[in-house]
């Protein structure tokens, strides 16, 4: 069983991956409140898309927030069975030039937001339910110039695999997904930066970048039954890329802006 029947919570499903992932559900069956922070593009999304899904604004920042769309959603439906929290944020500086209150902004988004969805959907999700978290290839593999995201990142795969612990007495599953180098509106500029995208696909064994379609194809098995004996797992998806070097972004960055 894929997904009919199925009520699903796609956070940062305005663009890119989750959109991606919540066009997968609906085409399996899901009904998909796509939540974003940005709560217009999520609800427009949701229009376009059509069939079993709607619009929800969400900032995973504020715990106030994500409780209250989760209420929100039981009130609306009566109970959820799956959660995919696409959220994230990332920056550029060297640790010893780096803003204090920057490294917390992207902190606050990729790990405590993910800890606060995680808190707020464990409790209320059905038993046997799925919690999917992106997670990206620097929780292994180190930047320079990416300190925040990297901590963040790492510091996620140890808090699915807590939070996996814990929830598996009500059969609900708590998995990562950490893709490599995907073009999304959020990834496009950087890969505009000369020489980034190349070093990128150079420490790719499968010699190119991922498209949204696989990672949401991946996420989709993480919520399904097919994938029922699978919790605290963190899966990587970029074209063998862990085990080669991470490109300097840094660098490039520096050599095209100086």
């Amino acid at each position: 069983m894929s997904g009919p029947g199925k009520t699903t919570v796609v956070i940062g499903g305005a663009s890119g991956i989750g959109l991606a992932t919540a066009r997968e559900l609906l085409a399996h069956g899901h009904f998909v409140v796509i939540a974003d922070i940005d709560g217009e593009a999520a609800t427009a999304r949701a229009a376009e898309l059509g069939g079993t899904s709607e619009g929800a604004s969400v900032d995973v920042s504020d715990e106030a927030s994500v409780a209250a769309l989760f209420d929100g959603v039981l009130e609306r439906h009566g109970s959820f069975d799956g959660v995919v929290n696409c959220a994230g944020v990332s920056t550029l500086s060297l640790v010893v030039d780096h803003d204090v209150a920057e490294f917390r902004r992207v902190v606050d988004i990729c790990l405590t937001g993910a800890f606060i969805v995680l808190k707020h959907a464990g409790s209320r999700v059905a038993d046997g339910g799925s919690l999917v978290t992106l997670s990206s290839l620097n929780a292994r593999q180190p930047g320079v110039g990416l300190v925040a995201y990297c901590s963040a990142k790492s510091g996620l795969e140890m808090l699915t695999q807590v939070t996996a612990l814990e929830l598996a007495g009500r059969k609900i599953r708590v998995n990562a997904v950490s893709p490599g180098l995907v073009v999304t509106p959020l990834t496009a500029p950087a890969m505009d930066i000369p020489g980034i995208k190349d070093d990128y696909i150079a420490n790719t064994p499968l010699g190119r970048s991922g498209e949204p379609e696989e990672i949401a194809a991946a996420i989709r098995f993480l919520l399904s039954d097919d994938s029922r004996w699978i919790t605290g797992e963190n899966l990587d998806i970029n074209g063998g890329a862990h085990m080669q070097r991470y490109p300097d972004i840094h660098g490039h960055v520096m050599k095209a802006f100086g």
